[in-house]
């Protein structure tokens, strides 16, 4: 996985003497390669100034600069990074409206006149690209291989956004480990750096990750509340479904704090592999785990510390307090003769007063007892872990025996240490990987009959949830679009009069605010042609738009703007335009009403009902998404009517 340029590689032809070489690691901060303090597009614009103008990689019309870019230097590992920009007349789709802006709720937004289009190519699409293969790209022969890097599918990394600096991260395929590739948190962290200096508006993405078959949205989510994504800022965006932000955060806590007691007593009926887990990690956790939430955790957790091919020791024994009254030659003698008592019981789980009395048989101090069965819950004692679990319908403390061989199947032998025994436990980081892997598909995919009822029926509902909100956006701050650099800077957005009186039109949804710098001494004659240059230049259907006048200001266009109006603050614009200014709903699917409450195209499957011609989702017609979709189809409304006239006479 590499569009890298090492040492041997196939596409050595590329390289050019004098290129400059830039550093992955810092590529989008400031300074590096240009300090970033303007707008969006005029940061690109600066930017672009430093790339290598590249030929036949995109459609005529759009213009394409490469970037080479050092991951490390031993061994020497580079990436190329391109940057397309793709004018509206060079898109190469029928459709001009973004269905990505309509998917996460921005189709009320304007075409724009560019799109640029950031990507980390291949090691394939830049060999399908260029059609070569190890021999490199022919520089002699410009027509061969002439396809467009944009349509290619299988990048490292494919953003994209437009002029007005709103974005999409369209793909991410990283790899978790290796001295020549990228895992997904570097390619991530790149892609922050860029959006932060670019200085984009608002950032969505679609999250589909997996790692072994697990959606990373739902194991992100059960362990910390929001998903993999999350660590760069993404939140809730948009739900699919008619999920909205409050029910997705419901679901979230229910199934985060689902007891562990109640699952293991549940779940241990019919197997005994989840119990087993459970005291394993318990074990190994220095803090009592009480929910499903704090188990997945400190599974987490435990991996990202815990090396690829070493592991960690447990070696939780029963302690001593220091300030305990008893000795602990006493405290030793007492935890065997619990245990013993618990190897002798009947039954496996024994409640706290059977042990206690029987070993009251040979301990006669009974505060001695109460101590050391306070202190034995998930405590390793000899070659046994000493469980201790809240009866969910008793209520009532009890405790059981594990043989550490079960619990730990990769434990040691007793290892000497100060002339004392103490079992040594070592988790693989294989092994953590298939006890998430199991207790995800057994708990939060694949629910038992024992899981649908009472407490546990919120979980296939909350999985449900969380798994069809698939959008996230991050926010950049207007207020630091103001910030930086040494200009006056004000938020400017602009209204068409289109023959509608004022206060009607500002009901209507305007175009994003734009970052407008102007000089100190600038006047409100400057200001008004800098907003008409910054909305002409941004939006396809504002080629014409000329600005008359600001909303609730009385000024003289000789007036100077600062003094005025106070730095960042947002100003709306009244002007004409000859062409509709155009939405990007526009482009969208008709009429969406579905039974599940959305109102928008949301990016699922639909189907349109042959006489009302309203849009609902499949699932929620019950047509499963492996089925193909009906030739004809009625919406129960509607079938309702037709059955309602037919037995008319």
């Amino acid at each position: 996985m590499s569009s890298y340029l090492d040492v041997g590689s196939g596409c050595r032809k590329r390289r050019r003497g004098g290129e400059r070489v830039f550093k992955f690691k810092s590529f989008g901060e400031n300074g590096c390669p240009v300090e970033f303090d303007g707008s969006f597009r005029d940061n690109v614009k600066a930017l672009v100034r430093y790339g290598h103008l590249e030929i036949n990689l995109c459609n005529d019309g759009a213009f394409c600069w490469s970037f080479q870019l050092e991951v490390h230097r031993h061994p020497p590992l580079h990436v190329l990074l391109f940057v397309v920009e793709e004018p509206i007349q060079a898109s190469s789709s029928i459709n001009l409206h973004c269905k990505h802006c309509q998917y996460v709720g921005w189709g009320h937004h304007m075409v724009c006149n560019k799109k640029y289009h950031f990507l980390l190519p291949s090691k394939d699409t830049m060999a399908a690209c260029f059609n070569c293969d190890e021999t490199g790209f022919d520089d002699s022969n410009p027509e061969k291989g002439k396809l467009n890097l944009v349509e290619l599918k299988g990048h490292i990394m494919h953003g994209v956004f437009h002029s007005n600096g709103f974005g999409h991260l369209l793909c991410v395929n990283g790899m978790e480990t290796g001295s020549d590739q990228l895992a997904g948190y570097q390619i991530m962290e790149f892609w922050d750096r860029l959006c932060t200096g670019l200085q984009a508006r608002k950032v969505s993405l679609s999250d589909i990750s997996k790692k072994r078959g697990m959606e990373l949205r739902l194991l992100y989510g059960v362990a910390y509340g929001y998903p993999w994504f999350g660590r760069w800022g993404y939140r809730f965006g948009r739900g699919c479904y008619g999920v909205n932000q409050p029910i997705y955060q419901k679901a979230i806590e229910a199934i985060q704090g689902i007891p562990l007691c109640l699952l293991n007593h549940h779940l241990s009926i019919s197997s005994n592999d989840i119990s087993v887990i459970f005291s394993r990690y318990q074990a190994l956790s220095d803090h009592s785990m009480v929910t499903l939430g704090d188990l997945f955790h400190f599974m987490l957790e435990l991996r990202a510390r815990l090396p690829k091919e070493n592991s960690i020791d447990s070696c939780n024994t029963a302690t001593v307090e220091t300030n305990c009254r008893w000795s602990p030659k006493r405290v030793e003698a007492a935890t065997r003769v619990i245990v013993e008592a618990l190897k002798n019981a009947e039954f496996r789980w024994v409640s706290r007063q059977e042990v206690r009395d029987a070993a009251r048989a040979y301990i006669g101090d009974t505060g001695l007892l109460d101590f050391v069965l306070k202190s034995l819950g998930n405590h390793i004692v000899g070659n046994y872990l000493v469980r201790r679990c809240l009866n969910p319908v008793t209520k009532v403390l009890e405790y059981c025996l594990e043989d550490i061989s079960t619990v730990f199947p990769n434990s040691e032998a007793l290892i000497m240490n100060n002339s004392k025994a103490k079992p040594r436990c070592k988790i693989t980081k294989v092994q953590l990987m298939k006890d998430i892997a199991y207790l995800y598909k057994h708990i939060l995919k694949d629910q038992k009959p024992t899981l649908s009822t009472g407490v546990f029926s919120a979980i296939p509902m909350a999985t449900r949830i969380i798994l069809d909100t698939k959008f996230l956006v991050k926010e950049y701050t207007e207020e630091q679009l103001t910030m930086k650099g040494n200009s006056f800077k004000l938020l400017c957005t602009v209204l068409s009069r289109n023959n509608e009186g004022v206060d009607e039109g500002l009901n209507k949804p305007m175009p994003p605010y734009e970052c407008v710098s102007l000089n100190e001494n600038a006047t409100f004659d400057e200001l008004k042609q800098e907003v008409e240059r910054s909305f002409r230049e941004v939006y396809w259907r504002l080629r014409s738009f000329v600005v008359e006048t600001v909303v609730n200001m009385s000024v003289k266009g000789s007036d100077l703007v600062a003094g005025t109006v106070e730095m960042g603050q947002k100003l709306v614009f009244i002007g004409s335009n000859e062409d509709r200014i155009g939405m990007e709903d526009g482009g969208g699917t008709g009429i969406v009403d579905c039974l599940c409450g959305a109102k928008e195209d949301d990016g699922e499957r639909l189907i349109s009902c042959d006489i009302c011609e309203v849009w609902q989702h499949t699932r929620c017609v019950r047509i499963p998404n492996n089925e193909e979709i009906p030739h004809v189809f009625l919406c129960k409304q509607c079938e309702e009517k037709i059955v309602f006239l037919s037995s008319l006479p």
